[in-house]
C-alpha cells in the first residue's frame, strides 16, 4: 500500500511543508465523530442518492449497458468522481467488505463507459460526441475530468491498484494531444483540472501533465474560458491573465479552484509571479471579502464574489463547496510558506461555514450557508446540482492528513484533536498522541515519544484568536519561541515526554469594518475558534432578528447537546424591542415609536449546529 497523503511531493517540489499519510493518524475527539459519520452513514447514504437520481446509471447507458438517456446536470459524473475519492479515503479506516465492492463495481462501470481513444464523459454520448470539446466555458468537461483524476489518484494511493488510474491516465492522455501550444487552444470554463495534473504529474512523473496545467492556467484571459451566453468573462475569471488580477472576483469556486491549481503549479515551478499574485489574491479576501465564519460569495447571482466589503448576511451565498475550496487552498499556501496564519484559516472554515454544510446526522446538506434566516433555509437529503455532498465527505474522509505535517526542521501539530498518530521523522519513529476535548476547551495534551535518541522540533500551532497561552514540558515552563505562527519546542524526545497546552477559551466580541453596512452597530460572538448565533428554538421571548446584546454583562457558559452532538451554550444578557407599535408600518419619523425593552437571557449555540431542529428565524449579527 502506497503513502496515502493528500498531496504527495517530489523531491523537485518547492514546498516548505511536507504532509504525513492520512492512514498515519487515528481521530478520536470532536472531528472523530464525524469521521464515524462519514464511515457509518454518509458514504452509504450519498451512493444511495447517486442511484436514485440516475447519476450511476449515466455511465451504464454510456456503455451500452442499460437503455435510457442522460440524467441530471451537465457535470453530474463530477458526483461519482467526488464520492469515489471520499469512498477511498473511508477504506483507510474501514475493513467493509460491502464498501470495497461499490468501489469496485463503480469503477468497472467507469471503465466500461470509456472510448477507445480515452474520452470519458457520459453526458457527451451517442448524439452529443460532436459537441466535444465545443463548449469549454459551460459544459464541465475538463471539470469533469479533473474530479476523475483525482479521484483515481487517491484511489491508488490508499488500495496500490491502478484500475481507475489506468482510465485516468488515458483520458489526461487525450486531452493532453488536444491541448496546448500548436494544437486546440482551449481552458476550462470552470477551473480544477489544473490541480488534478499537477498530482497526476506527481504520482507519475510525467511532465506533460505539469505541462498542461501551466498551459490551462496561462490560456485565461485569452477568451477560451467564456461565453457571454450566460455571464461576462469575470464570471469565469477570463476577463484577464492570472498574474495580473487584482482581487478575488466571478464565481467564487470557479476562482478558488482556480487558485489552488496555480498554488499547485508554483509548488512544482517556483513561479515567483504566481505566487506573489496567490498573495495578493489571498489579502484581498481576508480583509475585503470573506464572512466572519469563514464562508465566501456575496450574491446569488453567478454564485459570485461581490464588490469590496458587500457581505449580507440573510443574501449571503456561502456555498459549502466555496468553503472547501478555500479550505484546500489555504492548506496548499501552508504547505509553500510553513505560515500558520493559512491553518488558522483553515480552522475558521472547518468548524463553522464548512461543518454548517452538514447536518449533525450525516445524512442532509446545505448548498447556501446564510448568515441569517427567517427559518425557511433547511438542509435537503440531495440537490439537482449535488456537487456540496460529496465534496463535504472526501472533505471529512481526508481530514486526518490535514493535522500533522513535517519539514527539515521537524513536526508540525497544525489542528488539534483527540487522536494518535504514528510518524517517521528523519529515521525515526515517533508516537504522537492528542487527548483534549477541543473546539471546547483548550486544554491540550500532547504526548510524544520515540526509541531513537533524536533531537528535533514540534512545532505547535499558536492560533492567532489566541491572547496568551500556557505551556509545559514535562511539567516545566518552557521558553515561548514564535516561528510564522507555531511555538517551537526543541527536546530529544527519545522515551516518552508530555507536552502540556493551554489556550483560554474566552469569548469575544466580533464587529465589522464600517463599509460592511448591514453589521454597522451590530457584533458577532466568538468563543475559541466557533462563530456562534442565536436560533429561535433555544429563544422563545421576542424575535431573535430584534435581538439587543448586552456586551458588558456577563456570559455563562452551559453544556448541552443538539441531536445528541455535544456543544457548549452560552447565555448573554440582552433585551429585545417589542415590535406591535410597527405593525401596518414600513417608515415613520424618528421617535414617534415608543419601545418597550425586555430584558432576557440570549441562548446562543455554534453556528455549525443551526437548522437542526425546529424552525424558526436565525441570526449571527446582533444589535449592541
Amino acid at each position: 500500500m502506497k503513502s496515502a497523503k493528500i498531496i504527495n511531493f517530489l523531491d523537485s517540489s518547492k514546498n516548505k511543508i511536507t504532509p504525513f499519510s492520512i492512514d498515519s493518524v487515528k481521530i478520536n475527539g470532536f472531528m472523530g465523530e464525524y469521521l464515524e459519520k462519514m464511515l457509518r452513514v454518509t458514504i452509504f447514504s450519498q451512493y444511495e442518492m447517486l442511484e436514485k437520481v440516475g447519476t450511476i446509471d449515466n455511465f451504464l447507458i454510456a456503455s451500452g449497458k442499460k437503455e435510457g438517456s442522460f440524467k441530471g446536470m451537465v457535470f453530474s459524473d463530477s458526483d461519482v468522481y467526488k464520492w469515489l475519492e471520499a469512498a477511498s479515503y473511508a477504506l483507510l479506516f474501514t475493513g467493509d467488505r460491502e464498501l470495497k465492492e461499490k468501489v469496485d463495481r463503480t469503477i468497472q462501470e467507469i471503465k466500461e463507459a470509456q472510448d477507445e481513444n480515452g474520452y470519458l464523459n457520459t453526458y457527451f454520448t451517442f448524439e452529443r460526441k460532436k459537441e466535444r470539446w465545443s463548449d469549454l466555458a459551460t459544459k464541465h468537461e475538463l471539470y469533469c475530468a479533473g474530479h476523475l483524476i483525482q479521484a483515481a489518484v487517491a484511489h491508488k494511493r490508499v488500495t496500490g491498484e491502478d484500475t481507475l488510474l489506468d482510465v485516468a491516465i488515458k483520458f489526461a492522455d487525450l486531452i493532453a494531444n488536444t491541448f496546448g501550444p500548436n494544437k486546440k487552444r482551449g481552458a476550462p470554463g470552470h477551473p480544477e483540472i489544473e490541480m488534478a495534473l499537477v498530482e497526476l504529474y506527481r504520482e507519475t512523473k510525467n511532465q506533460k501533465y505539469l505541462n498542461l496545467a501551466k498551459y490551462f492556467l496561462e490560456e485565461r484571459g485569452n477568451g477560451y474560458a467564456s461565453t457571454y451566453k450566460f455571464f461576462n468573462p469575470e464570471y469565469y475569471i477570463d476577463h484577464k491573465p492570472f498574474k495580473e488580477l487584482e482581487e478575488m472576483t466571478g464565481h467564487a469556486v470557479r476562482m478558488l479552484y482556480l487558485c489552488n491549481g496555480a498554488t499547485d503549479i508554483y509548488l512544482e515551478t517556483g513561479d515567483e509571479e504566481i505566487f506573489s499574485t496567490l498573495e495578493r489574491l489571498w489579502n484581498n479576501l481576508i480583509t475585503k471579502k470573506m464572512y466572519v465564519t469563514g464562508g465566501i460569495g456575496s450574491r446569488y447571482e453567478g454564485e459570485a464574489f461581490g464588490e469590496e466589503y458587500e457581505l449580507p448576511n440573510k443574501r449571503a451565498y456561502t456555498e459549502t463547496c466555496a468553503a472547501i475550496a478555500s479550505f484546500m487552498w489555504n492548506y496548499r499556501m501552508f504547505l509553500a510558506t510553513g505560515e500558520a496564519k493559512y491553518v488558522d484559516l483553515m480552522e475558521l472554515i472547518l468548524y463553522n461555514g464548512l461543518l454548517s454544510g452538514l447536518s449533525i446526522d450525516g445524512k442532509n446538506y446545505f448548498y447556501v450557508n446564510p448568515l441569517e434566516d427567517r427559518g425557511k433555509h433547511r438542509r435537503k437529503s440531495w440537490y439537482d446540482c449535488a456537487c456540496c455532498p460529496p465534496n463535504i465527505a472526501r472533505t471529512l474522509t481526508s481530514f486526518p492528513g490535514y493535522m500533522y505535517a513535517t519539514s527539515k526542521d521537524g513536526i508540525y501539530i497544525n489542528l488539534y484533536e483527540g487522536s494518535e498518530a504514528n510518524l517517521e521523522y528523519k529515521n525515526s519513529k515517533v508516537k504522537l498522541t492528542q487527548e483534549t476535548d477541543y473546539p471546547w476547551t483548550g486544554k491540550i495534551e500532547i504526548n510524544i515519544s520515540t526509541e531513537e535518541d533524536n533531537t528535533f522540533n514540534i512545532f505547535l500551532r499558536i492560533p492567532s484568536w489566541v491572547d496568551n497561552f500556557e505551556i509545559e514540558v514535562d511539567g516545566e515552563k518552557v521558553p515561548k519561541n514564535m516561528e510564522k505562527g507555531f511555538l517551537r519546542i526543541q527536546k530529544n524526545w527519545k522515551g516518552g515526554h508530555k507536552v502540556e497546552l493551554g489556550f483560554p477559551m474566552t469569548m469575544k466580541y466580533i464587529e465589522s469594518h464600517p463599509f460592511v453596512r448591514e453589521n454597522i452597530g451590530k457584533v458577532a460572538i466568538k468563543r475559541g475558534p466557533l462563530v456562534y448565533c442565536a436560533e429561535k428554538t433555544d429563544n422563545k421571548e421576542g424575535d431573535v432578528w430584534n435581538y439587543i446584546i448586552d456586551i458588558n454583562g456577563e456570559v455563562e457558559e452551559e453544556n448541552a447537546e443538539i441531536e445528541n452532538k455535544k456543544i457548549i451554550k452560552l447565555k448573554a444578557k440582552g433585551c429585545f424591542e417589542e415590535l406591535k407599535d410597527w405593525e401596518e408600518k414600513l417608515y415613520t419619523k424618528i421617535g414617534s415609536i415608543k419601545t418597550d425593552k425586555e430584558q432576557i437571557k440570549i441562548n446562543l449555540i455554534p453556528y455549525f449546529a443551526w437548522a437542526n431542529r425546529s424552525k424558526g428565524p436565525m441570526v449571527v449579527w446582533l444589535k449592541k
